[in-house]
């Protein structure tokens, strides 16, 4: 397996990247290609008789700008690192490609020279989700702003597909995100989406509400990119809060101290629970290959961590087995 990395995508690139992809190069049976500016990534690889055997390097001259940049003018960019790195699945070099960079580039570029698995209308980006009753997936977490009832309807398939073969989930529960558990609650899009889901054969338990989420009711929760992505990120900032609250009470009086003494092993377990390094990156389901999209801030945690939701989605034949269910789609073009 053959895994390319943008290596001067992200906040931190390429130091991080770098150091990621040496952690994943120890841990994993793949060989890692790091694509990107090579006097910039030389700087933070081991002298050539200590580097792993299974990663190597492939020169790019351009990188794109973490800031925003149009579809259009991304796809010109045929030497960037992102473009090379997507490429190289395009053209079978590479099963999977990880970035950090610029997430809205990273769509273009994978939807663009990938292309769409026939049968489904538009890719959703899968993002994990950590419940009480284990891990799960909300999909779409951003891809697509403005949706009609047919592409809910097949991000619950696509969720469904990914939450069974990369992350052993046997026949996941798939909820829809909305404010009531009533079929007849929500906007036009999702009644009529209910009824899509409903049909589909999946295991769709009906209407969830936000506060359901983490309980794990659902395991593969669907809503469009808009919801899913507020929903995302209010998640991952509630999460810094409450561990910055935690620190701050702690060092409020003697006390506080000793019992964040007796209690660290159990917060640094919660912090490494809920902290999005742990998990790394979210898969674009519905392309024809693996790519990850990795958060902006990645570290190299973080970087590895992506790296290996690469290895699990090759691994667990997710586009294949999306292949295989497109027959299964419902629903009409409207």
């Amino acid at each position: 397996m053959v895994i390319a990395v943008d290596a001067m995508g992200g906040d931190c690139a390429p130091r991080a990247v770098v150091e990621g992809a040496l952690r994943s190069a120890g841990a994993l049976p793949v060989e890692i290609v790091l694509v990107g500016r090579p006097d910039q990534i030389e700087q933070y690889l081991p002298s050539p008789g200590r580097r792993p055997n299974n990663l190597r390097t492939v020169a790019a001259d351009d990188v794109i700008p973490m800031a925003s940049a149009s579809p259009r003018r991304v796809l010109r960019r045929r030497n960037s690192s992102m473009f090379m790195a997507v490429d190289m699945v395009s053209s079978g070099e590479a099963q999977a490609v990880v970035s950090a960079g610029n997430s809205g580039a990273l769509l273009a570029l994978s939807h663009a020279c990938l292309g769409v698995i026939e049968g489904l209308r538009r890719p959703g980006i899968a993002a994990p989700l950590i419940t009480l009753q284990g891990p799960g997936v909300l999909i779409d977490a951003g891809a697509n702003v403005d949706c009609q009832p047919i592409h809910l309807a097949q991000f619950g398939l696509m969720g469904s597909t990914y939450a069974q073969y990369a992350l052993n989930i046997d026949n996941p529960r798939v909820g829809l995100l909305n404010i009531g558990a009533e079929p007849s609650k929500g906007t036009d899009l999702t009644r009529a989406a209910f009824e899509l889901l409903s049909q589909a054969a999946i295991n769709f338990i009906g209407n969830v509400e936000a506060e359901h989420i983490f309980n794990g009711d659902a395991q593969v929760v669907v809503s469009d990119g808009f919801v899913g992505n507020v929903t995302l990120k209010m998640t991952e900032a509630v999460a810094q809060f409450v561990m910055e609250e935690l620190r701050r009470s702690s060092q409020k009086s003697l006390t506080t101290k000793l019992g964040t003494f007796l209690l660290r092993d159990g917060l640094r377990q919660l912090h490494e629970r809920y902290d999005y390094a742990t998990y790394g990156g979210a898969l674009l389901l519905g392309v024809q290959g693996i790519s990850v999209v990795g958060h902006g801030r990645s570290d190299a945690k973080a970087i590895a961590n992506a790296i290996s939701v690469a290895y699990h989605a090759v691994e667990g034949r997710v586009v294949g087995h999306l292949r295989e269910t497109c027959g299964l789609l419902v629903g009409s073009p409207s």
